[in-house]
């Protein structure tokens, strides 16, 4: 698999390092929701890229956060977003660790919140590409 597919979600196409996780968070939120912030950054390669935070203070239990990563990778990919660095974070508590973890009801939510998100960084017809920051 080399990673320049439109389905897949290769390394190519996830923010892992630190350093390029702080150059999208120093910008403003693209977006925001009941429970998530979208943040964006251009970048200079031909796809997109997508980072997730869902810290445990907000989402007690890992299986709540996997599922939350899970359905994010998900929308992302189906997604047809412009290039540019796009981090998904958690800003609101989904559940309490006395509740179920996951429900048919939650996923629904978050599926939504997270499809107004990424329809919002579309690329619209006649709009012009972004301007490319050069790389270092």
């Amino acid at each position: 698999m080399t990673g320049e597919g439109s389905h897949d979600f290769a390394r190519v196409r996830r923010i892992v390092k630190t350093d390029e996780f702080s150059s999208v968070f120093r910008l403003r939120p693209a977006q925001k929701s009941a429970h998530f912030v979208l943040y964006t950054r251009p970048n200079s390669l031909p796809h997109a890229r997508l980072g997730v935070v869902a810290a445990k203070r907000f989402a007690p239990r890992a299986v709540t956060r996997n599922t939350i990563k899970r359905v994010t990778r998900e929308l992302f990919r189906t997604s047809e977003l412009q290039p540019f660095d796009c981090i998904v974070r958690l800003s609101r508590p989904v559940n309490s660790k006395d509740g179920p973890a996951t429900t048919r009801a939650l996923k629904a939510e978050l599926r939504a919140e997270l499809t107004r998100l990424f329809a919002s960084q579309r690329p619209r017809r006649g709009a012009p590409t972004p301007a490319v920051p050069p790389t270092p």
